[in-house]
C-alpha cells in the first residue's frame, strides 16, 4: 500500500497587484518557490517524478507549460518533466491531489505540487480575452452555454449568495476588518514558517527581499471601507465592495508529496497525510456556494465531524462566500482562517490552493491541531476540499 505524506510545503508571500513581485515573470516565481522546496526537503532532485502546477491564466509568461519552465528554471534535472493544470482558483489544490492520487497509485514516490499566479503580469483570464479588453464576465465563452445557464460573474453570484443566506454588508465588512485584523497580528507574531522570503523591488524600484504578504493592513480606514460603493450593484442594493473581497496578487506556492514508506527509508519526515481529497461540481450560476457540499463530502470521506476539525482554511475569495458556509455548519470561527485569509493576504488564483495548504500545515505544527480542512470555491460552480492529518 502506497501512502501518501507531505513532506515539506511553502509559499511566496503574496504581493499586490503591481506591487513588490511587479518585476518578477511567473515562472521564476514559481521556480523560486520550487527550487526552494527541492533543496529545503533534502530530496534527491532526480527522484522527483514530475512537477505539476496549476495556473489559471494560462497565457504569455504563464502559457507553454509553466510547469516544465519552472522545472527547467529551478535547475532540476531534465529527467523530471512537469506539467501546467487550471480548475480555476482550486487548480493548485487540484495539483496537490494528482500528486498524491500518482503516489498512491504507486506510480511515483516523489511529487512536486504547486502554482503560481501574477496577476500584475498576466492579466486575469487573458487566455479568454486574448487582450482584445479586460475581463469582464464570460461573454467570450461559447454562445451555447448561455442557453443553457445564465452565467455571470462571480461577484454577482457572491451577491447572490448575501441574498440566499440573509448576509447583510455590515456582515461582509466586518468579516473583511477581522481578516486584516487576525493577518496582521500573526506576521507581528513571526508565526508564518511556511513563507519563502523571496526577492523583488520597492515603489522606488530598488532591489528587496518581501518577507511577508504585503496585502494586509495593519491600520484600516474603516471610514473609507464603509463608504465604498459596491461593484456591481446600485448603491445600498449591493454587499460586495473591493474591501470585502480577496485582493489581486503575485505569488507562487510548492509542496513536496512523497510515498510514506519510500520518504522514511530515505531519511525524510513525513509532516502530514490525506485523510479526504474531493472535488464537486454546484450550481454554474450560484457558482461559489460549492464550499458547503464539498466540506459535507470531506467530513464524510474522512469519517470526521466538523467538530474534529482543528482548523480551516477556507479561501476568502468573497467574504459572503465564508460567511454562507458559516451559516450552514454553525463553526467555531476561532478555527476559521485564524491567521487571516484572502480578504487581507490576497489570492494569486493559480497559486492560492497550495499556499493555504502550506499555511494550513503551519498553523497545525504552531498550535498542536491534528485535522485540518481546507476547502476553495471555483468558477464555473465547482469547490475543492481537502482534509489533512498532522503526523
Amino acid at each position: 500500500m502506497h501512502e501518501p505524506v507531505i513532506i515539506d510545503a511553502l509559499r511566496t508571500p503574496f504581493g499586490r497587484r503591481k506591487g513588490a513581485l511587479r518585476d518578477t515573470r511567473p515562472d521564476s516565481l514559481l521556480a523560486h518557490a520550487v527550487g526552494s522546496l527541492v533543496k529545503r526537503s533534502g530530496v534527491a532532485p532526480e527522484r522527483i517524478g514530475d512537477v505539476i502546477a496549476g495556473c489559471v491564466s494560462q497565457a504569455g509568461e504563464q502559457g507553454a507549460n509553466v510547469g516544465r519552465l519552472a522545472s527547467m528554471l529551478a535547475g532540476l534535472p531534465d529527467c523530471v518533466p512537469g506539467v501546467a493544470l487550471n480548475r480555476m482558483c482550486g487548480s493548485s489544490q487540484q495539483a496537490a491531489h494528482f500528486a498524491a492520487q500518482a503516489v498512491a497509485a504507486g506510480d511515483m514516490d516523489y511529487v512536486v505540487a504547486g502554482g503560481v499566479e501574477s496577476m500584475t503580469r498576466v492579466p486575469m483570464f487573458l487566455d479568454v480575452t486574448l487582450g482584445r479588453h479586460e475581463f469582464r464576465g464570460f461573454e467570450d465563452l461559447n454562445p451555447a452555454l448561455f442557453e443553457r445557464h445564465a452565467l455571470v460573474h462571480q461577484v454577482e453570484s457572491a451577491e447572490r449568495l448575501a441574498d440566499r443566506w440573509q448576509i447583510s454588508r455590515a456582515e461582509a465588512d466586518d468579516y473583511a476588518k477581522e481578516s486584516h485584523r487576525r493577518a496582521a497580528a500573526a506576521h507581528q507574531a513571526g508565526v508564518h514558517k511556511e513563507i519563502l522570503p523571496t526577492p523583488g523591488v520597492d515603489a522606488d524600484g530598488n532591489p528587496m527581499v518581501l518577507a511577508r504578504d504585503e496585502g494586509v493592513r495593519e491600520v484600516l480606514d474603516e471610514a473609507r471601507m464603509a463608504a465604498m460603493a459596491p461593484v456591481f450593484r446600485p448603491e445600498g442594493q449591493g454587499v460586495v465592495t473591493a474591501a470585502n473581497a480577496s485582493q489581486m496578487s503575485d505569488g507562487a506556492a510548492a509542496l513536496l508529496i512523497a510515498d510514506r514508506a519510500v520518504a522514511q527509508a530515505d531519511g525524510l519526515r513525513p509532516r502530514a497525510r490525506f485523510r479526504a481529497r474531493v472535488v464537486t461540481g454546484s450550481d454554474p450560476v450560484m457558482q461559489l456556494d460549492g464550499v458547503i457540499p464539498a466540506t459535507r463530502l470531506a467530513l464524510a470521506k474522512a469519517g470526521l465531524t466538523l467538530a474534529d476539525i482543528d482548523r480551516v482554511e477556507i479561501n476568502e475569495a468573497f467574504a459572503t462566500v465564508v460567511l454562507a458556509w458559516a451559516r450552514e455548519f454553525k463553526p467555531d470561527m476561532a478555527k476559521v482562517n485564524p491567521w487571516g485569509g484572502a480578504i487581507a493576504h490576497g489570492h494569486p488564483l493559480g497559486a492560492t490552493g497550495a499556499g493555504l495548504m502550506a499555511k494550513l500545515l503551519t498553523g497545525l505544527e504552531a498550535t498542536g491541531g491534528q485535522f485540518g480542512l481546507q476547502v476553495m470555491c471555483i468558477g464555473h460552480g465547482m469547490a475543492t476540499a481537502t482534509i489533512i492529518e498532522r503526523l
